[in-house]
């Protein structure tokens, strides 16, 4: 079973930064893309970020494209969401996910069933 753990959330201003981290299971953290992806209050879950299991490729949201950054470190089996200039609007529940990614055209990312408990990321304007 694949096990997913976020951390790194809190209170920040808008303009500020953060970095979520996520800490998977070593054995298939290796194999697979891994995604970011976010619910705010009222909404549906939705896609924020994503990297292939190779890191060398990733997927940004356009709402999110230039202010952040997603990263893996296979040693540490964790996979990161570094984001600055935040915005109210980015105020959610932030979750990771194991999933798979594929090109057509442009990279796509597709969620796998597993998902973590979330970690809360709240911008105050």
């Amino acid at each position: 079973q694949v096990q997913l753990v976020e951390s790194g959330g809190g209170l920040v201003p808008a303009g500020g930064s953060l970095r979520l981290s996520c800490v998977a299971s070593v054995r298939t953290f290796s194999n697979y893309a891994m995604g970011w992806f976010r619910q705010a209050p009222g909404k549906e879950r939705e896609f924020v970020a994503a990297i292939t299991w190779s890191g060398g490729s990733t997927s940004y949201a356009d709402s999110v494209k230039g202010r952040f950054t997603i990263s893996r470190d296979y040693a540490k089996s964790t996979l990161y969401l570094q984001m600055n200039s935040l915005k109210p609007e980015d105020t959610a529940v932030y979750y990771c996910n194991q999933g798979i990614m594929y090109y057509s055209g442009t990279y796509r990312y597709t969620s796998g069933g597993f998902w973590g408990q979330g970690t809360q990321v709240t911008v105050s304007s």
